[in-house]
């Protein structure tokens, strides 16, 4: 039998299943595009030439559904969070933002949680990739304050 999308849906007496007191974690992911260099060691070493890459960021935040809700956190709260933080690196020159003046992955994980805890105090991680590299780096900020 196949579902017909104009009919309402009826209530087959099945109870909802209960949200209350179990623990979730959302996610929302951003992109924006930049620049920047490495100064590793070796002058010769390809990083410490200009480069850019295209970045993905995953924010998450986590906690326990209270009695007579049904989310965790707001989607769209998620979004504009991640939209002010992305929409300031969105083609920047990583170097030259303060803080990121060795712009690693893992600072630029610190850089970001720094930015967006206020707005979310149930932050439990925040992760950087360049998806095409392969190559994320996760902060993990469960059980800190």
């Amino acid at each position: 039998m196949t579902s017909n999308p104009t009919k309402p849906v009826t209530d087959t007496g099945a109870a909802k299943p209960s949200l209350a007191g179990r623990t979730f974690e959302v996610t929302r992911a951003g992109n924006f595009e930049a620049a920047h260099h490495l100064a590793p060691k070796d002058p010769d070493h390809p990083y410490g030439k200009l480069h850019g890459h295209s970045f993905r960021v995953e924010i998450g935040v986590s906690g326990v559904v209270k009695q007579g809700e049904d989310w965790v956190a707001d989607f769209a709260q998620l979004g504009d969070v991640l939209a002010k933080v992305t929409g300031e690196l969105d083609h920047s020159y990583l170097n030259e933002i303060r803080g990121l003046e060795l712009p690693t992955l893992e600072r630029l994980c610190v850089w970001i949680a720094e930015r967006v805890a206020e707005d979310l105090p149930r932050l439990t991680r925040v992760s950087v990739s360049r998806p095409s590299l392969s190559e994320t780096c996760t902060l993990r900020l469960d059980g800190e304050s």
